[in-house]
C-alpha cells in the first residue's frame, strides 16, 4: 500500500479497497456464497465486546515513498453507499487536508457511484460536517455513510424500486430521533441453534492485541490458495521464518511396516530359504527377518500390490499391482530378487487395465513363464515369457468375480482359472489359443477360493459353502469329481499340500484349521482354532518348506500373522489393525505413539515394537497424549475414552454428543481438553493434573464437521480445518468464534496439524507435484520448526521445509500407499516419522536421515 502525497497539504484519501458490490474477505467463502455479519454485528453496527479494530487503535507513523501521513493527520475508515449498502470501500482520509469539506464528500461520493454526494452520517444517525468532526467527535466511529440528502436507518438498506425511486427520500428520518431497531419484512429472529459467524468482512479486520500497526499489515501480501474450486485467502504474521524453496537436507527412509494385508487379499505369505517372512502391505512388499528382529523392503511399485508369487527358485518374486490415476502408475507386474531386492524386469505396461487380480509362475520347465490376469472388466488372461518379455499369448475369460489362477504342475500348457461361480482349465495350444473347459457350470453361486494339486496331478478345490473337491482325468480326457467333503461349516479361506501327503484347510468363518490324509481318502487328522480376536483364516504356510515338523505361519483376515502348529497355541507375530486406521498420536516427551481404528483396538508402539493392544467397545478414530501420561482417544459415536498409558486400561468412558469425534487435543499445560465433531462444534472440558478427572466447560457451537485442530501456545485460542477446507479459530476463554482470520494472524500454535494456513499454503497447488488438484489430507510440524511432513488423498508422502509457503516449495516424495494416507506424525526429537494409510489399515515407521 502506497500514498502518493507529497505533503498533508496533498490528496485528501486514499482508497485501501476499490468499490464493488459486496466486500467480505475471501476466507469465508463456502459453496459459492461468502459469509455475511449476523443479527446486529453488521454493517454500521458494532458489536458490544469485539476487539478494538485497526481503525481504532493507534496507527502510528505510515511512510511511504514520498512522503508520510502522521498518527493525527491521517485515519482509516469505511464508506458505505446509503442508497445500495453493498457498495463500499476503505480509505485512508488525509484529516489536514486544504480541500473543502464538501468537495472531499463529492470525491467519496465518485467512488461509491453517488452523483452529487452531499451529506456524511454515522451508524446512528448523526452528521458529519467537518474534519474536526472526525478528528475528535467521532474518533471512534470507523463506519461513515454517504448520501445526497437525509439520512437513512443505517443498519437496514432500502430495496430499491423500479416503478417508485422516490421512497428512498419519502421516509426521512431525523439525526436527533432515537432510531428504532426494525426487522426486515420476512426476517426471523436468530435461533440459538443456528451457528454462529467465524469470520468478518475484510473491511472489519481486528487484531488480539498493538503489536502491529497498518504497514505491518500491508507489508506482505496474503496468501490465496484454491482449493475445490474456491479461493481461500491466509493472512501472513508480522514475524515468520522467510521462505526457503529449497527440498530439506533430510529425507525419509522406511524403517518398519506394522501390519500384514489379509483383510481383502488372498495367497500372500511365503517363507524364503533365508528364512524370512514374504507377504505385502499397501505398494510395499516386506521380508521380516524374525531371527535379527529386522525388516527389508521393496518399494519398486507405485500402487497397491494386489497379489503376489514366489519362483520355484524361490529366489524371484513376482508382484502385480492396481493401476494409479497417471502414466508412471500403470498396471504392471515387477519381478525383483529376494537377495538384491532390485527390479529385473517389468511387463504389462499399456497391456494391463486396471489392475493385476492373479500372478503366478510355471512349474514344470522352471519358472520360465509367467501369467497375469487383468482385472478389468473382461478379466484377460495373459502368458508371458518373461526373460525375453514375449506374450505368448492372452484370451478374454469374461468372469466378473476370478480372483486366482495357477499353472498346472505337470503342465506348463494347462491353466486353470477360479472365483464366483467359476472354475475352468485353459489348454493353450502351439498357435497362442486357448481351449476352454468349464468344470464348475453356470449359474453357481459358489466361489471357488483356492487350488492346490496332489502329487499325480489331481485338482483339489475349496469354496465359499466349506467344501473340498477333488479332480480327476479319465482316459479320455475328460475331468470328473473323485470326491468332495465337508471340511468347513462356511467359506474355506485357503488350502496347501504338505509333502508328506497331508492337506490343511483354513476357515474364513469358523476360524478352524484341520489336517486331511490324502492317502487315506483325506481322513482328518486333527484340527485346533484361532482365538477370535485373530480373525479367520486367509493363509497357511510352512515355517520351514520341506521339513514335516507340522510348525506353520497363519495369515488372518484380521491382518495378523501367527505361528504355531495343530498341537500347540498360536502366538501372535505380527499385530495389525484389522479394519480402517484413522487414529494416531505421538507422545508429546517420548518416542512413543498410539494408533486406533475402526476394529475397535487401541494400541501403544514404541517404533517398531508393540508394547499393549486393547480392545475397547467403540471404533476410534482420533488420540491424543496427556502431557502427563494418559491417553483420549474419540470415538464415531461420540465418547471421549481415557486410557492409563501403564497398562491400556480404560480408566474413564464419557458420553460428550451423538457425533463422531474427529480430532482431539490437550493444550500445553494439559488442563483443557478440545474435542472437534463431525456436527461442526468445539467441546471443552477441564482435565485434572493426572489427567484421569474431566468436567465440561462448555461447547462452542459451529456448523461445518471438523477434521483437524490445534492449540495456542498460551492455551487462549484453538484453530480447526473443516470437511471443506475451510480455517477456523475459537475463543477458549469466552467461548466463542473468532471473527477475523487477521486477528489471529499472529498467534503461535503449539501444533500445527492443520493442513490450511499461511505458513502450510505451498502444500497445496505446488508447481511439482505430478498430478493436479492435490488435497492434502494431513501434515505435521516438526517440534524443531524446520520441517513439515505431509500426505495426500493419493497416498504421497512429502517432506518440506517449515514454512511452506511458496507453491514453488521443493520437497524430498515417497509413494508406498495407494489410498488417502489418514495421519502423519513426528516422533519426539524429530527422528522418526509415523503414518496411517487410512482404509488399507497399515502402519509405517520412517527414519529421518541426512540428504
Amino acid at each position: 500500500m502506497y500514498i502518493d502525497e507529497d505533503s498533508e497539504e496533498s490528496s485528501p484519501f486514499v482508497m485501501l479497497t476499490s468499490p464493488t458490490k459486496s466486500w467480505p474477505a475471501s476466507y469465508g467463502k463456502k459453496n459459492g456464497m461468502w459469509y455475511a455479519s449476523p443479527g446486529n454485528q453488521g454493517w454500521g453496527s458494532k458489536p458490544a465486546s469485539r476487539k478494538p479494530s485497526i481503525m481504532e487503535a493507534d496507527l502510528g507513523t505510515l511512510s511511504t515513498t514520498s512522503g508520510s501521513i502522521k498518527r493525527s493527520a491521517g485515519r482509516v475508515i469505511r464508506i458505505i453507499n446509503n442508497l445500495d449498502h453493498s457498495v463500499q470501500c476503505r480509505v485512508l482520509l488525509n484529516l489536514r487536508t486544504s480541500q473543502p469539506f464538501e468537495e472531499v464528500l463529492e470525491d467519496l461520493g465518485q467512488v461509491l457511484k453517488i452523483n452529487g454526494a452531499k451529506k456524511m452520517y454515522t451508524g446512528t444517525g448523526q452528521e458529519v460536517r467537518s474534519f474536526s468532526q472526525l478528528r475528535n467527535e467521532f474518533a471512534d466511529v470507523d463506519t461513515f455513510y454517504l448520501a445526497t440528502g437525509t439520512a437513512l436507518i443505517a443498519g437496514s438498506p432500502i430495496r430499491r424500486s423500479r416503478s417508485r425511486p422516490s421512497v428512498v427520500a419519502a421516509a426521512p428520518i431525523l439525526p436527533t430521533e432515537e432510531l428504532p431497531k426494525v426487522p426486515l419484512r420476512g426476517a426471523r429472529p436468530r435461533s440459538k441453534s443456528r451457528p454462529r459467524i467465524l469470520y468478518a468482512p475484510e473491511s472489519e479486520i481486528l487484531r488480539p492485541n498493538g503489536e502491529y500497526t497498518m504497514l505491518d499489515i500491508m507489508k506482505e501480501e496474503p496468501t490465496k490458495v484454491t482449493i475445490r474450486g474456491l479461493r481461500r485467502t491466509f493472512y501472513p504474521p508480522v514475524h515468520h521464518a522467510p521462505a526457503d524453496n529449497s527440498p530439506p537436507d533430510k529425507k525419509l527412509q522406511l524403517q518398519w511396516v506394522h501390519g500384514y494385508r489379509g483383510i481383502d487379499a488372498r495367497r500372500n505369505l511365503w517363507v524364503l530359504p533365508s528364512g524370512e517372512l514374504l507377504y505385502y502391505v499397501a505398494a510395499v512388499a516386506v521380508l521380516f527377518d524374525r531371527d535379527e528382529d529386522a525388516q527389508r523392503h521393496y518399494t519398486g511399485h507405485t500402487e497397491d500390490i494386489m497379489c503376489m508369487d514366489v519362483h520355484p527358485s524361490r529366489e524371484l518374486v513376482a508382484s502385480g499391482q492396481k493401476a494409479g490415476r497417471d502414466r508412471k502408475s500403470q498396471a504392471h507386474v515387477r519381478i525383483w530378487s529376494t537377495e538384491s531386492l532390485q527390479t529385473l524386469y517389468v511387463f504389462g505396461m499399456g497391456e494391463l487395465d486396471s489392475g493385476v487380480t492373479a500372478v503366478a509362475f510355471s512349474q514344470l520347465n522352471g519358472g520360465s513363464y509367467i501369467l497375469a490376469v487383468d482385472s478389468g472388466r473382461e478379466s484377460i488372461l495373459s502368458v508371458w515369457q518373461w526373460q525375453w518379455g514375449h506374450l505368448l499369448g492372452k484370451v478374454a475369460t469374461l468372469q466378473e468375480g476370478l480372483s486366482g489362477a495357477a499353472f498346472h504342475p505337470l503342465d506348463d500348457n494347462l491353466i486353470i482359472t477360479h472365483g464366483r461361480g467359476h472354475l475352468a482349465f485353459w489348454h493353450r495350444r502351439k498357435d497362442g489359443f486357448f481351449e476352454r473347459t468349464d468344470i464348475v457350470k453356470q449359474p453357481s453361486r459358489s466361489h471357488v477360493t483356492s487350488v492346490q494339486f496332489e502329487p499325480d496331478g489331481d485338482v483339489i478345490t475349496a469354496d465359499s459353502d466349506g467344501f473340498i473337491t477333488i479332480y480327476s482325468v479319465d482316459s479320455d480326457g475328460a475331468y470328473f469329481v473323485r470326491t468332495e467333503f465337508e471340511a468347513h461349516n462356511k467359506g474355506i479361506g485357503c488350502l496347501i499340500m504338505l509333502g508328506e501327503g497331508t492337506l490343511l484347510s483354513g476357515g474364513e468363518k469358523d476360524r478352524k484349521i484341520a489336517a486331511w490324509d490324502s492317502l487315506q481318502n483325506y481322513k482328518k487328522i486333527a484340527d485346533t482354532k484361532l482365538p477370535e480376536a485373530a480373525g479367520g483364516v486367509r493363509t497357511i504356510y510352512p515355517q520351514r518348506p520341506g521339513r514335516n515338523d507340522g510348525n506353520i505361519y497363519v495369515g488372518t483376515t484380521r491382518n495378523n500373522i501367527l505361528e504355531g502348529s495343530l498341537q500347540r497355541r498360536f502366538t501372535q507375530v505380527v499385530f495389525g489393525h484389522g479394519r480402517q486406521l484413522w487414529g494416531l498420536a505421538a507422545h508429546p516427551d517420548d518416542e512413543l505413539y498410539a494408533t486406533a481404528g475402526h476394529d475397535k483396538h487401541v494400541a501403544l508402539w514404541r517404533k517398531n515394537k508393540l508394547i499393549w493392544t486393547i480392545q475397547t467397545g467403540y471404533e476410534c478414530v482420533a488420540l491424543a497424549f496427556h502431557p502427563f501420561g494418559t491417553l483420549a482417544a474419540g470415538s464415531t459415536e461420540g465418547h471421549l475414552l481415557v486410557i492409563n498409558c501403564e497398562n491400556g486400561a480404560v480408566m474413564l468412558t464419557l458420553r460428550v454428543c451423538g457425533s463422531p469425534l474427529n480430532c482431539v487435543a490437550y493444550n500445553q499445560v494439559g488442563d483443557m481438553i478440545a474435542m472437534g465433531s463431525q456436527n461442526g462444534s468445539i467441546y471443552l472440558f477441564r482435565v485434572s493434573r493426572d489427567g484421569f478427572s474431566y468436567k465440561k466447560v462448555n461447547k462452542i457451537r459451529g456448523s461445518q464437521p471438523l477434521t483437524h485442530l490445534d492449540w495456542s501456545m498460551d492455551g487462549n485460542f484453538v484453530q480447526t480445518v473443516t470437511i471443506d477446507f475451510d480455517l477456523l479459530f475459537w475463543d477458549a476463554k469466552s467461548l466463542s468464534p473468532e471473527r477475523s482470520p487477521i486477528a489471529m494472524k499472529d498467534v503461535k500454535w503449539l501444533t500445527n496439524n492443520c493442513t490450511v494456513g499461511f505458513l502450510v499454503a505451498g502444500q497445496w497447488s505446488n508447481r511439482y507435484y505430478s498430478t493436479t488438484n492435490t488435497i492434502v489430507a494431513t501434515c505435521s510440524r516438526s517440534a524443531a520448526h524446520d520441517m513439515l511432513a505431509s500426505g495426500d488423498a493419493e497416498g504421497y508422502l512429502r517432506l518440506f521445509r517449515y514454512p511452506c509457503i511458496t507453491p514453488r516449495a521443493e520437497f524430498h516424495e515417497s509413494k508406498v500407499y495407494s489410498g488417502m494416507l489418514a495421519c502423519v506424525r513426528f516422533l519426539c526429537g524429530d527422528h522418526t516419522l509415523i503414518t496411517v494409510g487410512g482404509t488399507d489399515a497399515s502402519l509405517m515407521v520412517w527414519d529421518i536421515v541426512e540428504e
